[in-house]
């Protein structure tokens, strides 16, 4: 498991660090004895090569960890195909894209697309204490890294997520970014701790949102900010959409409210100065197939006769941003 535990983050958690060490230590212990999936991504991180980048690019679409020839300077392409193969085992590659020495990974998500949409309304990050729930790979944890903040840590429980963060982490080791394979209801109390959360692609996935969104603004020191991501009904009728089986194929959807039910929700949960800064139907250019994923993806998800509908007949995939301060 990452050495999550030092002085420099001692020092960040202060009265938290017992807390989460308690759970850090019962995490390494599980990693130490895990079997299946988790088993088989682990071997794969710890047989990737100990390698030094010449460069890195944390600012523009991909992230860029080193080059070809950090892994190959002789010129020959047998290094750069190991890499590759080492990789594409931690399949489906979700967030991205990433280029690590060379190697392409040409990810489901274009999520440099979002992060795009969001930076004219980013809250300031420089020195900030920020959590990011459901972090995946860490993609947008390594695009905040670049703007110096004092940490974010990540959490993402599923398993070939977590290993690819763990990869990138490998190349990358950045001792601002921290990540625990653990879902948000499992992160100790650690009220008005944080000056900024993300909760990006998460909530509509929870069976009582609010609980969730109050959780989080008790976490937020005062004026902290939620930069919060959700799948919404592009109307402001105060409407819930509660799918009676699946939507998009996806079970575990539950709660798809529209722009001003968002708003009611946050308001509910505490919070003010409610802004959505964003709204954006889903494409075929920024979610698609690609090699890096053996899976469906978007086109697969919505009504072949009609793109504007899913392939249960709900409205198809909107995606809204809002920004609202504890």
């Amino acid at each position: 498991m990452e050495r999550f535990l030092n002085r420099h983050i001692e020092f960040k958690l202060g009265p938290w660090y017992e807390a989460l060490s308690t759970i850090i230590s019962e995490k390494r212990e599980f990693l130490d004895q895990t079997k299946g999936n988790f088993q088989r991504f682990k071997e794969v991180v710890e047989s990737l090569p100990d390698l030094v980048p010449s460069k890195i690019d944390l600012r523009g679409n991909h992230v860029i960890v080193g080059d070809e020839k950090d892994i190959s300077p002789n010129g020959k392409p047998e290094g750069k195909k190991d890499l590759h193969e080492k990789l594409a085992k931690l399949c489906p590659w979700r967030k991205g894209p990433f280029n690590l020495f060379g190697v392409n990974i040409d990810t489901e998500w274009q999520s440099w697309m979002k992060w795009d949409r969001l930076l004219p309304h980013m809250p300031e990050l420089e020195g900030r204490r920020i959590l990011d729930i459901g972090s995946s790979n860490g993609y947008y944890m390594f695009r905040m890294a670049a703007e110096n903040p004092l940490f974010v840590l990540g959490l993402e429980p599923q398993s070939s997520f977590y290993y690819q963060y763990l990869a990138v982490q490998k190349f990358l080791r950045r001792e601002n970014v921290f990540c625990l394979p653990i879902p948000h209801d499992q992160l100790p109390r650690m009220d008005q701790y944080f000056d900024l959360v993300f909760c990006m692609g998460v909530l509509y996935h929870r069976k009582s949102p609010i609980e969730m969104l109050k959780g989080i603004h008790d976490s937020l020191r005062k004026g902290g900010e939620i930069v919060l991501e959700n799948l919404v009904i592009d109307s402001r009728k105060n409407l819930c959409l509660f799918p009676r089986d699946r939507y998009g194929k996806m079970r575990n959807v539950f709660f798809i409210p529209d722009l001003l039910a968002m708003e009611s929700w946050l308001a509910r949960a505490g919070f003010n100065h409610i802004r959505c800064v964003d709204v954006a139907k889903t494409s075929l250019e920024e979610q698609r197939k690609t090699d890096w994923i053996q899976t469906e993806s978007l086109k697969d998800f919505l009504d072949p006769n009609d793109p504007t509908k899913t392939i249960e007949g709900y409205p198809a995939p909107v995606r809204a941003v809002f920004i609202a301060r504890a």
